[in-house]
């Protein structure tokens, strides 16, 4: 129960920070080096912006727009968020700088990773 609701106070600490700034990967490096939990922290961050990202998209296919990545019946779980965000950051590192979000690097890992073939 205890963790339950430590998971509860991050992911509502996430979702406040992330109304107000996105936060970069500076930031991001600095949560997991210097917090007791800050790698529990920040994987709870990816899944959001994972999640985040995926509605955005379904929601501009709902809309009649072009969706920004294609899972397409393919596997997409929040386990794969970490792997995901970390594969985009090696594959592309010399252009990704440490202020710039987190989210710009997820959504190019997922429009790499799944994309749209119509």
């Amino acid at each position: 129960m205890r963790l339950q609701v430590r998971a509860f106070l991050a992911l509502a600490f996430v979702a406040l920070a992330g109304a107000a700034q996105a936060m970069s990967i500076r930031e991001m490096r600095v949560l997991e080096a210097n917090e007791k939990d800050g790698k529990t922290y920040a994987n709870y961050y990816l899944v959001g912006v994972m999640e985040g990202l995926r509605e955005a998209s379904d929601t501009a296919v709902r809309d009649g727009r072009k969706p920004i990545f294609c899972v397409d019946g393919r596997r997409l779980e929040p386990s794969m968020a970490r792997s995901l965000y970390q594969a985009e950051l090696s594959r592309n590192a010399d252009q990704y700088e440490a202020d710039m979000p987190v989210q710009l690097v997820v959504k190019a890992a997922l429009q790499s990773s799944y994309r749209c073939t119509h």
